[in-house]
């Protein structure tokens, strides 16, 4: 399912850690690494040649770093606006999964300080996972779904039961937040689909693939229920569904929910205290 990955990298920090650890999983060992590094245009020549060698450096510590098979990475280092580059290149090599890393902006916040991350993850049709640089990055063992009827959702149970594929000791989490329990987190052990129409058709399929699983559900804010969910139960990583309702027309522009952060999975990748993949769906 993820056999070509684009890390994009800025300097060493916990995307090539993440990238690192996705990479013990057996499901990752075979996939095709590209680590790109972009030098943006500078106002002179001789400025310009000492980005274009700092900027190979960089590629060159985040291979030494990351110590994949020599047949299974490459780098590019080229030069224009990162967020259109990251885009321009994860469509090139056909992308599976964009890594990045990120600083959290909320909102405007991200805007004025042109975020390579937010950008890219409005305009890019793939998934994206983001690495904050204030959060612990992990052994992948526990990872969590947000639940609902969505294709979006069901993207991400796909793509989470992938992850686990033959880790040892790992757990699939699935969450459903809805309004009707009070508020108070529930763990459902014997959970039967009429119960629960959602987590009963993730619990089969996950069943069916023999991954170990929880279901929990709660009640509150969609979004600060997620994040509290992933910090009391020790997640990760974190999987949530971004649809693309933007018609074809116009795919080319931005995203202005994601734009300006009033999305639920803007809310997420902010908040959350664990890597967030976010997987993008059109709908």
């Amino acid at each position: 399912m993820i056999q070509k990955i684009l890390l994009a990298v800025s300097g060493l920090g916990h995307a090539e850690e993440m990238l690192k650890n996705l990479k013990e999983l057996p499901s990752f060992r075979g996939a095709k690494v590209t680590v790109l590094h972009v030098v943006t245009p500078q106002s002179t020549a001789s400025v310009m040649t000492d980005k274009w060698e700092e900027g190979g450096k960089i590629l060159a510590k985040a291979i030494q770093y990351l110590n994949l098979d020599p047949s299974q990475v490459s780098s590019i280092l080229r030069q224009g606006d990162p967020k259109d580059v990251v885009c321009q290149v994860a469509d090139e090599i056909e992308a599976d999964l964009i890594i990045m890393g990120s600083r959290g902006m909320k909102r405007l916040q991200s805007i004025f300080s042109n975020s390579v991350s937010q950008y890219v993850f409005q305009l890019s049709s793939r998934p994206m996972l983001l690495v904050k640089d204030d959060i612990y990055v992990k052994n992948i063992k526990r990872v969590m779904v947000a639940m609902d009827n969505s294709d979006a959702a069901k993207n991400c149970l796909n793509l989470a039961l992938f992850l686990l594929r033959g880790v040892t000791g790992g757990q699939l989490v699935l969450a459903n937040v809805n309004a009707d329990l009070g508020g108070k987190l529930s763990g459902i052990t014997d959970l039967k689909p009429e119960k629960n129409s959602v987590l009963g058709m993730a619990l089969a399929e996950a069943e069916r693939q023999s991954v170990a699983v929880r279901c929990v559900t709660s009640s509150g804010k969609t979004g600060e229920e997620i994040c509290r969910l992933t910090n009391e139960l020790n997640i990760d990583l974190l999987l949530i569904g971004s649809p693309d309702r933007r018609p074809s027309i116009a795919k080319s522009f931005v995203d202005i929910d994601r734009l300006i952060g009033s999305s639920l999975s803007d809310y997420v990748r902010v908040n959350a205290t664990c890597p967030v993949l976010l997987a993008r769906t059109t709908g």
